[in-house]
């Protein structure tokens, strides 16, 4: 999730991207147990 979300960022240059970008970092920092798809899913769960 990190990964596409710079991705995009990088690609288009949108602020909130980035930061998007950080709150998902911080919150890997934070639970370094965690993976980023329980990150992405955390923040949008799947229905």
């Amino acid at each position: 999730m990190l990964d596409f979300t710079w991705k995009v960022f990088s690609n288009t240059g949108n602020i909130d991207t980035y930061l998007l970008f950080k709150q998902l970092e911080q919150e890997k920092e934070e639970r370094p147990d965690i993976q980023d798809d329980e990150l992405a899913e955390a923040d949008f769960p799947i229905s």
